[in-house]
């Protein structure tokens, strides 16, 4: 199994990535800032527009790693990953499976309903842990109308009309979702999921997170031999990599939102962390972005996180939180192959 090492963000959006020898050097305004070697680190994430050496770019593809751009604002840019991994003959069958709508409607069936179910459970906890918190009644009452949605998502006839639960899934979901922040500053005020631009702080880290989330289940679908781009549920579309969108939804509610959850309601992150945009003419927020050393707390948060061990439901061994990605990569593939017979989805115990 993959070994989890560390991933490199770089936030000072003036940075410069060089190489020298096996090393990944950082440069600021013509100052080196920082170093590492490039054997200590999966993946490079940075966050300007400076940009990177061919030199340093070809060091990563060399090394087996991913080397990706994102915008300030946590933006995804374009990714550089080298030479495909694994074999022509998975790649093959994943594009032929694709066009079997059976298979394709199994699959994603399983995914929405691993995320309906996950959704749920993330709501469960909070009634189990708050039982006399404000709002509990309609927590409570969301997730059962998730166990029905649940239900419906594995009855689904068509990728339309699963599509469409998934919506109605996620919008129950999002309504409970206030409720689950203790912290009532009102700074952390969540009404609804909004996106391109967040336009508050709560969606502002839910997209940041799910952005990273996404490069994470890219580079993992990679390293098995899949193609990310050639998913099963999201529709293909160019630059979009539509099978780490489909298998990021097992993961939303528990790598994501319990993460941006704890970050608010512990106060790892205040409401200085970030800088609202407005309109000249009035006070209403345009989008909503980290300042440097909010994106600092946020990925050193981030970090600490993925390295948290937990049992996996179906490999009934304990692994951290960060490969999750890349097991169910595996097993997916696996399924792809034929050696399982049906794809085992992530679900929380």
């Amino acid at each position: 199994m993959k070994k989890l090492l560390n991933t490199l963000y770089i936030t000072t959006p003036s940075s410069y990535l060089s190489k020298d020898g096996t090393n990944v050097v950082v440069s600021a305004d013509g100052k080196e800032i920082f170093r590492i070697p490039i054997q200590n680190i999966e993946s490079i994430i940075t966050f300007g527009y400076q940009g990177a050496s061919p030199g340093l770019m070809k060091l990563c593809v060399d090394n087996h790693v991913n080397l990706s751009f994102y915008a300030p604002n946590g933006r995804f840019i374009a990714r550089i990953c080298g030479s495909v991994n694994g074999n022509v003959l998975l790649r093959r069958k994943q594009y032929r499976l694709i066009d079997d709508q059976e298979f394709s409607l199994n699959i994603a069936s399983l995914i929405i309903a691993a995320k309906i179910y996950n959704s749920r459970a993330c709501l469960r906890r909070f009634v189990r842990d708050y039982p006399g918190k404000p709002g509990i009644e309609t927590v409570s009452h969301n997730s059962d109308i998730l166990k029905q949605k649940y239900r419906l998502a594995r009855q689904a006839s068509t990728l339309d009309v699963l599509r469409g639960i998934e919506g109605d899934a996620a919008a129950v979901y999002f309504k409970a979702f206030p409720h689950l922040i203790i912290n009532k500053n009102p700074q952390f005020i969540f009404s609804t999921r909004n996106r391109r631009p967040p336009t508050d702080i709560v969606n502002a880290m839910l997209s940041f997170g799910y952005s990273l989330l996404a490069n994470d289940c890219s580079s993992a679908l990679e390293g098995v031999g899949l193609d990310p781009a050639a998913g099963f549920m999201h529709s293909f579309r160019p630059g979009r990599n539509s099978l780490a969108l489909d298998i990021m939804e097992e993961f939303r509610s528990y790598i994501v939102d319990r993460f941006v959850l704890t970050m608010i309601n512990n106060r790892q992150i205040t409401p200085s962390d970030f800088i609202i945009h407005t309109n000249a003419e009035s006070d209403i927020p345009l989008s909503v972005s980290f300042t440097d050393n909010g994106k600092k707390k946020y990925l050193t948060a981030w970090q600490t996180r993925k390295k948290t061990e937990i049992t996996h439901p179906f490999l009934n061994e304990k692994v951290p939180i960060g490969m999750l990605p890349h097991i169910q990569a595996l097993l997916l593939a696996r399924y792809l192959r034929g050696d399982l017979d049906n794809y085992p989805v992530f679900l929380i115990k």
